[in-house]
């Protein structure tokens, strides 16, 4: 089955299509089809990820999968949540918003710098879905004083995976994928479809 997947993100996309093209989906870009991006006007992780879903899917008429996730820090009362793209700035860029997330938590202590990445990915058959499938993943980790690792993509450097004893950057992507909120995500969407 082709899919469209909601997203510009390369990181993201070689995540969905080695985890998707398992049980068959054919996953492709939107780039692939000059889908723009969709205005992320929602408040909450699955309004954002509706948002994209319905866009790609109607400007493709395929089926489209979107997912919107963040980072949620507790030291920042969830910040910078549905902004973690965008916490340094639109366009900004992982360096950039990595260093903006330092900068907020200097000073304070290892044991309160808890956080996790949050997930939600919705598949929508058709632009009008009105049942859209929703999957959400959590994983649970600290923000470490400096960057480590070069794997992963976005805040992975700075997230400790307490369960493996490393930075997420410094994880194999298949591992990865196992735990992560994503791989979470998309584990019960396949749930879902099947």
């Amino acid at each position: 089955m082709k899919v469209v997947l909601a997203s510009g993100n390369a990181g993201k996309v070689r995540e969905f299509m080695q985890l998707l093209s398992s049980v068959g989906m054919d996953v492709r870009p939107q780039s692939e089809f000059d889908v723009p991006d969709a205005d992320e006007t929602g408040l909450t992780f699955v309004e954002n990820a509706i948002l994209k879903a319905r866009n790609a899917a109607k400007i493709t008429g395929l089926p489209a999968i979107a997912d919107d996730s963040g980072i949620e820090v507790d030291a920042l009362q969830g910040q910078p949540g549905i902004y973690s793209a965008r916490y340094a700035g639109i366009g900004a860029g992982a360096a950039a918003c990595n260093e903006k997330l330092l900068k907020a938590l200097e000073g304070v202590p290892e044991a309160k710098r808890t956080a996790r990445f949050r997930c939600c990915i919705v598949m929508m058959q058709h632009a009008d879905d009105p049942s859209p499938i929703i999957a959400e993943g959590a994983w649970e980790g600290r923000i470490l004083e400096q960057l480590t690792g070069s794997e992963g993509f976005g805040y992975d450097p700075l997230f400790f995976v307490p369960t493996h004893n490393m930075a997420a950057a410094e994880m194999d992507s298949a591992e990865k994928n196992k735990i992560s909120h994503r791989g979470q995500a998309l584990n019960a969407l396949l749930e879902r479809l099947s």
